[in-house]
């Protein structure tokens, strides 16, 4: 809760909350998202092993302004259609994880033969409008985006993309901008001071 009200009161605009023990399996952090839920004021969306219809209406319910769902969107498209009828299109975000453009489920531990590209297509073609891209081999890492992948990830979707993995400093934010990326992921770079949020409140 002290680290989500740090974010909001240094300016962010929007929260991404994951629950990694259900992502991977282990465990879930409920009691911790209720929590952190009830503190904020600024719009916060959750991921994280949201693999049903009643996982994702729990979030919601939290008073998350959208589930983010990865391996259902990447496994199971009809159930992925049934969430965006249940939930409409401004309230489901997917998440593309992939390692470059090679895309991973389960919490990053599973492989697949899915191309990003294909995927994005077929998740237009859905009604799906917010994409969320993480590029795995550079998450925590600190070591900056790939910006030719990323930029293939925007020529192919036209709608809203927040994209990360890697960011290291203010300068891959600005590159995200040039690219015409609506939204940036930032984590490890936030918490170690390399950027700060209130130099890009008001960008």
């Amino acid at each position: 809760v002290a680290a989500a009200l740090r974010w909001q009161e240094e300016g962010a605009r929007l929260l991404h909350l994951v629950d990694l023990d259900r992502a991977l399996g282990t465990g879930d952090n409920r009691e911790a998202l209720s929590r952190i839920a009830e503190a904020l004021f600024v719009p916060f969306q959750v991921g994280g092993g949201i693999r049903s219809l009643e996982s994702l209406q729990e979030v919601l319910s939290l008073g998350a302004s959208r589930g983010v769902v990865g391996t259902v969107a990447a496994k199971d498209p009809a159930l992925l259609e049934t969430m965006l009828a249940q939930a409409g299109p401004e309230r489901l975000a997917v998440a593309l994880d992939a390692r470059g453009l090679s895309v991973v489920v389960s919490g990053w531990q599973e492989a697949t033969p899915l191309s990003a590209l294909d995927l994005l297509r077929t998740w237009e073609a859905m009604g799906v409008r917010w994409v969320i891209y993480t590029d795995v081999r550079r998450d925590g890492t600190l070591k900056g985006l790939d910006l030719e992948v990323v930029a293939r990830v925007r020529e192919a979707w036209p709608h809203t993309l927040i994209a990360g993995g890697g960011i290291a400093g203010p300068e891959d934010l600005l590159a995200l901008k040039r690219l015409g990326v609506e939204g940036a992921l930032v984590g490890k770079a936030l918490y170690e001071g390399r950027i700060r949020l209130k130099d890009f409140a008001v960008s």
